[in-house]
């Protein structure tokens, strides 16, 4: 009798009509001969990998994917509960019969001359109760290549899988590449997503965005857990102490960064544990825990290089696990390496771009796509946490959100209590960016727990469920603001930010032991000080970083108030208090 893995390949099989069927077992032999199908085909005449300069990246490939495909979808992604209510004004809705006929449409028979790869993967460690089984079925090699990176695929996950029919199922194939002919559905009752028409990582790597955060934050809710768009950090002190932290920012907040930071008072270390996913607990001490389900790192190119963010410059350029892929960066022709805005000051003078035209600086434009990407083993992290595979997770001490704000929001404050850092962590708001799509620069989107694009169902119970959570922790983490992005009034940041905002979470730590003094302020409590020395910073800017300007705070309420009314009476009163608690002492 058949397993219910091997029935659902057989399902994808007659569905999707491929001409061969792959297994992955997660072999380095299998990694070779993946690396050399990916070499040998071609699309639009250009092979889907081509190897770079190894004595610059060590075991790198290049992939140039097609123009119109090189970012998320967000307007192309729907989530498909039985009602909208469910799926909240936060997702996209379709309802699940619907979506079901249009990808059924689509996709039955899509990989006629293709070879259909099976990736049987896990998200975390197979030993670990809180890993999940999961399978996705694609047809591009690409994908298949950059989920051995990203998941534990193979053995262990088939051996793990076994006779269960407890496993995600995700169904993707790049179709044409027709942005007119491109969805990505989520199932959350079914533990599925259908992903036709891109190749895109966000779109196509089904482990990612779309189960580690969307489905898996529906499980969350249902199972009594959460899975949130965050960092796991573990800080060491010169006494060997580590303390760990959770971290949440929107896209340009300087996440990456602070993943891997190195902090300026000697004898601290910065370990990584996770850059951009984690899954959180309640242990059975009723401490929270947190693992990271990834095993890999998707970044962002632009912006990385030596001087901003050095340890992702090593983890880059260290091969000792697995091949490490760049997607849609230039090519510098001199030394066939790839090259992005940031990676050096100088521009190379012969490269092609990324969209494999010479490129001509004289034109103004970027060489790279401003959404470039790597895609590394974490293990080549030299930072990595001994930690980081624990099948129990790490403790978690601390929680920090952050946003990217010119005024209104100081550079560091601490909530009294877990609701109060809830309501925090649901009003974060973020300037957009000249890289960011929609909206002018400047204006102020709402991102709550930097979880807006990814959670999987209405935010207002996502609210209640965080507040849930809170009631079952005997000892909750301290949760923190911060914003490293304060200007000035000639438009000049105010804080350095990079490696001295371990000068906030030094602060922070103290304050988990008991060491620090804090202020208590209309919106929470503020250092007394921060530990400055060898920074050249006055005291009327920090004055300023760590003071509270009502009258700000009187349109931030506004904004908070317009927000909140999208969701109607699905927000939890205990966060209405909150908003009522923080107008009265503003002065409303």
């Amino acid at each position: 009798m058949s397993t219910p893995m091997e029935q659902f390949i057989k399902e994808m099989q007659d569905f999707l009509q491929p001409d061969k069927v792959y297994i992955m077992d997660g072999s380095e032999e299998e990694a070779k001969a993946l690396i050399k199908i990916a070499q040998e085909e071609k699309i639009n005449d250009t092979p889907i990998l081509s190897e770079l300069n190894g004595d610059i990246f060590p075991n790198s490939y290049y992939h140039r994917s097609n123009s119109n495909d090189v970012a998320r979808t967000e307007h192309l992604t729907f989530v498909c509960t039985p009602t909208k209510e469910e799926a909240g004004p936060n997702n996209n809705w379709m309802s699940p019969n619907e979506a079901k006929d249009k990808m059924n449409g689509l996709m039955k028979g899509c990989m006629k001359g293709r070879t259909m790869y099976v990736i049987p993967f896990l998200m975390g460690n197979p030993e670990s109760k809180y890993a999940k089984n999961c399978i996705e079925v694609s047809d591009s090699v690409y994908v298949a290549l950059s989920m051995r990176i990203m998941t534990k695929v193979g053995k262990a996950a088939t051996e793990r899988i076994g006779n269960s029919s407890d496993f995600f199922k995700g169904i993707h194939s790049v179709g044409d590449i027709n942005p007119d002919r491109r969805f990505i559905m989520h199932f959350p009752q079914e533990n599925c997503v259908m992903s036709y028409g891109s190749g895109y990582g966000g779109n196509a790597l089904l482990g990612k965005k779309c189960y580690a955060l969307r489905i898996a934050s529906y499980l969350g809710q249902k199972e009594g857990w959460l899975a949130e768009h965050m960092i796991i950090i573990g800080v060491e002190a010169p006494d060997g102490k580590i303390t760990y932290f959770l971290g949440a920012f929107p896209s340009a907040c300087g996440k990456t960064n602070l993943a891997l930071l190195q902090p300026v008072f000697p004898g601290y270390k910065v370990w990584t544990l996770g850059d951009d996913i984690a899954w959180i607990n309640v242990g059975e001490d009723g401490q929270l825990y947190a693992i990271n389900p990834e095993a890999g790192m998707f970044g962002v190119a632009p912006g990385t290089g030596e001087n901003t963010n050095p340890m992702m410059i090593a983890t880059l350029k260290n091969d000792k696990f697995f091949p490490t892929l760049f997607t849609n960066t230039s090519i510098d022709n001199s030394n066939n390496s790839p090259w992005w805005e940031g990676l050096s000051k100088e521009i190379p003078s012969d490269m092609t771009d990324w969209q494999g035209n010479k490129y001509d600086a004289s034109l103004g434009k970027p060489a790279a796509h401003a959404n470039s990407r790597f895609t590394v083993s974490i293990h080549n992290s030299p930072t990595l946490s001994k930690e980081y595979d624990n099948p129990k997770g790490v403790p978690i001490s601390g929680i920090i959100f952050g946003g990217r704000r010119e005024t209104t929001i100081p550079l560091v404050y601490e909530s009294k209590d877990w609701n109060s850092g809830v309501f925090t962590a649901s009003i974060i708001g973020s300037e957009t960016t000249a890289a960011m799509i929609g909206g002018s620069v400047g204006t102020v989107r709402r991102d709550p727990m930097a979880m807006l694009p990814f959670c999987g169902y209405n935010m207002g119970d996502y609210f209640k469920h965080w507040l849930e959570i809170g009631k079952k922790v005997k000892n909750p983490p301290k949760i923190f603001m911060v914003n490293w992005f304060r200007k000035d009034e000639n438009g000049k940041f105010m804080w350095p930010g990079f490696r001295d905002n371990s000068r906030v979470i030094k602060w922070m730590i103290d304050r988990i032991e008991g060491k620090a003094g804090a202020k208590e302020t209309e919106i929470g409590l503020m250092p007394e000080s921060l530990e400055l020395d060898g920074l050249n910073i006055s005291k009327e800017t920090m004055d300023i970083l760590l003071s509270v300007n009502k009258d700000d705070w009187k349109k931030e309420v506004g904004m908070i108030e317009e927000f909140y009314a999208k969701f109607g009476d699905k927000i939890p009163a205990e966060l209405t208090a909150q908003l009522n608690d923080l107008k009265k002492k503003i002065g409303i």
